[in-house]
């Protein structure tokens, strides 16, 4: 029997895990938390259950949350939800789109999304809570710290360090082997060729 996940945000990137989510075909959506005034709309045919007025009795049901608001400028709201499921005794699973290459050589942490087409190779490490999103490339060896967003076909060159809250936007490529500082905000098409610290 599928698990009922819940999802934090029901916004653009919602959307998009609603997608990997339905296509993992792991966990049953049971519906999506947010704002007062969204309570009763639908997303993708799910409904808006309540606000995080909810999460005490959604965590004793057993369910099971991912974070799907999306991540630009700053982390911080990600951020504030994921530490207040986890402080409620509340579990985030990794999901991973099955059009995703993930290496049994890599380790994902909880409440992380892996989008359709992205790689992530041997070696590589991703925290808690990061957006892995469509057509991103992880090279082997290299560190997504967590609250990361790595969007749309970026790539992260070997034994890159992309320390915790970053993004970094689409298309843009880091050169290996250098260190990415926290909460970095990396523009789209951009290439970044030494270390920000």
């Amino acid at each position: 029997m599928r698990k009922t996940i819940i999802l934090l945000g029901g916004g653009g990137h919602c959307k998009s895990c609603i997608d990997v989510i339905e296509q993992e075909d792991r966990f049953k959506i049971g519906g999506i938390i947010d704002i007062q005034e969204k309570i009763g709309i639908s997303v993708l045919g799910y409904t808006v259950i309540g606000t995080d007025n909810e999460l005490p009795a959604l965590i004793r049901d057993r369910n099971v949350f991912l974070i799907t608001i999306g991540q630009m400028r700053n982390p911080k709201v990600r951020i504030e939800k994921f530490n207040n499921v986890l402080q409620l005794g509340g579990k985030f699973p990794v999901i991973i789109s099955p059009r995703a290459y993930v290496s049994s050589h890599a380790e994902i942490g909880e409440g992380t999304i892996i989008m359709h087409g992205a790689v992530v190779n041997a070696d590589a490490k991703i925290g808690m809570n990061c957006i892995i999103n469509t057509g991103a490339i992880i090279e082997h060896d290299a560190v997504v710290e967590d609250h990361c967003h790595i969007s749309t076909k970026a790539i992260v060159n070997g034994g890159t360090v992309i320390k915790r809250g970053s993004f970094l936007g689409s298309n843009a490529i880091t050169k290996e082997y250098i260190v990415v500082k926290e909460n970095s905000f990396i523009k789209a098409n951009s290439l970044v060729k030494k270390s920000n610290e």
